[in-house]
């Protein structure tokens, strides 16, 4: 019995490892991309900052966790960006996950394109929430995910949040909705990059203990490494029974090191020069 157990545990190892490997891989790769595609946006720039802060995020999520596929069923797992400025990170996971094709990402923020600056509802494209408006987000995902639990779907629904996003109001009105409804089925994530458009967030408005607020909202809140592929993994697929929050420590502009934790690169021009600088890194 000891040697079985000792061979399933190395089999649930060496599956945890291959699994990290390919979250760090779509990682580098949708970095890769989302270089091509702040850089095509010219003088006109994009939401760079927020967007590499989130990228091991979506990688885990699409890479291991979200296995939906078209046609689009009702009791699917779902993702609901309420940051909406991270599209770098969100498009290409969808194009990862082969949702949205290379040349829909040639269009990226252009006129005529679907796939904006922030992103806009399309099923068939993997896109559940047009967002924009911060905070709009964990409302509309309360509802979504009170439906969900009427309706008896064995489903989960997974948020992404900002912490400067965490000043608006309706958060916490949502919280209370979460709370009151016993709702079990919501991940929110807190892409927690200590930035925000106009300064540091604990300059902008202090915030105190994220943590302490959700865990009074009677929620499991668990502070992890952010840019950990592997903590990260690790987490997510424990399956929760109740509603849970990741507070995800990042580092805003991750990977570009003329941006990283720079609150201008929350919406601007990525240079040819920290263009070619950072595809060094990624080779």
């Amino acid at each position: 019995w000891a040697g079985y157990t000792n061979r399933r545990r190395n089999v649930v190892m060496e599956k945890m490892d291959q699994r990290v490997l390919l979250a760090n891989q779509w990682a580098k790769e949708m970095r890769k991309k989302a270089l091509d595609m702040a850089l095509s946006t010219g003088k006109n720039g994009s939401h760079i900052g927020g967007g590499f802060s989130a990228m091991e995020i979506f990688a885990v999520l699409y890479s291991c966790i979200i296995k939906n596929t078209l046609p689009v069923v009702p009791e699917r797992d779902r993702v609901i960006v309420s940051k909406g400025h991270c599209v770098l990170a969100y498009y290409t996971a969808l194009w990862k996950a082969g949702f949205i094709t290379d040349g829909e990402l040639e269009s990226f923020d252009k006129n005529g394109t679907h796939f904006y600056g922030h992103p806009s509802r399309n099923l068939e494209k993997g896109i559940e929430f047009s967002a924009g408006s911060l905070s709009l987000g964990l409302s509309f995902s309360v509802g979504v995910a009170l439906a969900c639990q009427r309706a008896g779907f064995n489903n989960r629904i997974y948020v992404i949040l900002g912490d400067g996003e965490c000043n608006e109001g309706l958060i916490w009105e949502s919280l209370m909705a979460i709370s009151h409804y016993n709702l079990t089925n919501l991940t929110l994530i807190v892409d927690s990059n200590g930035l925000q458009l106009d300064g540091y967030t604990h300059e902008v408005m202090n915030m105190f203990s994220l943590e302490k607020k959700f865990n009074s909202f009677g929620l499991d809140t668990y502070v992890l490494d952010g840019h950990d592929c592997e903590v990260l993994l690790k987490k997510l697929t424990q399956r929760a029974s109740r509603s849970e929050v990741i507070i995800a420590k990042t580092i805003k502009g991750k990977g570009i090191a003329t941006l990283e934790n720079n609150k201008l690169s929350h919406h601007c021009v990525l240079t040819r020069e920290q263009y070619e600088e950072t595809l060094k890194t990624l080779i």
